[in-house]
């Protein structure tokens, strides 16, 4: 009987076969290291360029290596979620393809698990390199979440994190379609810690993530662990409603007094801003409905076209 891996290293990626060689090459670096036995999960989540057919070279040299190809791209987080279902390890480590979860980043994550966390999460520390928006909105966006959320989460944490076969085990059981990883493994419990790393560029090509799925991500994260807008949506329709009410008070008062202004610029100002308050309320309503709409559904998360070893 083959013995089962006490390690797993799940790598989702897209498009990103320039990439796969040299990563390979530090993990197996990394992997000499290490006195475990490992498995390299690679999720390809539909790439149209070479991706899976390096994938498919390496497993032919290299038992170790699993790949899955998913039958299209169904996004970064039900990709990872696909190769977690996917690993046999005792312990299991999701890490991006493009170099900037560093390998070398792996016999920490290791050594706090040593000491006794179930998952250990990480804090990325921004190079030089990246732009000052990039900064700028992933400060804005765990500020905004905190602030909003019952559930913190870590400032400039990422989906590089080790998790234990209980903690994944657990983590399994989300039945989520839209999901926001980060949040849902901070809402799970079980004793957590964070290493930080230092981020470094991408070693080739373009990150995936434009700025429309980050809006998207965020908004997932957003919808997922908080009501509130929803109630700020409430509260803000209330005050406009009473400003409203004032306004028409005090109108009613100047026609009986006699002091009318014929002039559309106030009415003109009022009916925008109450059209776009309702505008707003109606949007953030929608995002909620669109969550319980993908939820009702209840479609498989992904479909698996081929898979090597």
């Amino acid at each position: 009987m083959t013995e089962l891996p006490r390690l797993s290293l799940v790598i989702p990626l897209y498009n990103e076969s320039e990439n796969i060689m040299p990563l390979y090459q530090e993990l197996c670096n990394v992997l000499q290291q290490i006195p475990l036995l490992a498995e390299i999960v690679f999720i390809d989540d539909g790439s149209y360029d070479n991706s899976f057919a390096t994938i498919k070279h390496l497993g032919m040299t290299d038992t170790r290596i699993r790949g899955i190809s998913l039958s299209r791209n169904f996004g970064h987080q039900v990709a990872l979620t696909a190769g977690m279902q996917q690993a046999k390890g005792e312990l299991v480590i999701t890490m991006d393809s493009d170099l900037q979860h560093p390998p070398e980043v792996i016999p920490r994550l290791l050594e706090q698990c040593e000491k006794g966390f179930d998952i250990v999460n990480t804090r990325r520390i921004d190079s030089d390199d990246t732009g000052y928006f990039k900064k700028l909105s992933s400060r804005l966006f765990y500020q905004l979440i905190n602030r909003i959320s019952d559930i913190p989460v870590t400032q400039s944490s990422s989906d590089f994190r080790l998790m234990n076969r209980k903690a994944l085990d657990a983590f399994l059981q989300f039945g989520e379609r839209d999901r926001f990883m980060r949040g849902l493994v901070s809402w799970m419990g079980y004793r957590q810690t964070v290493v930080a790393y230092d981020c470094p560029p991408r070693y080739s090509g373009k990150s995936k993530y434009t700025l429309r799925k980050m809006l998207h991500f965020a908004a997932d994260g957003i919808t997922a662990f908080s009501a509130r807008p929803l109630r700020i949506a409430s509260y803000t329709g209330l005050i406009v409603f009473l400003l409203g009410l004032a306004y028409a008070i005090f109108a009613v008062i100047k026609y009986f007094t006699g002091n009318t202004i014929a002039g559309w610029t106030s009415l003109l100002v009022t009916v925008l801003l109450l059209g776009g308050i309702q505008l707003l309320g109606l949007g953030i309503i929608g995002e909620y409905l669109a969550r319980i709409f993908n939820e009702s559904k209840s479609r498989p998360l992904y479909f698996i076209k081929d898979q090597i070893n």
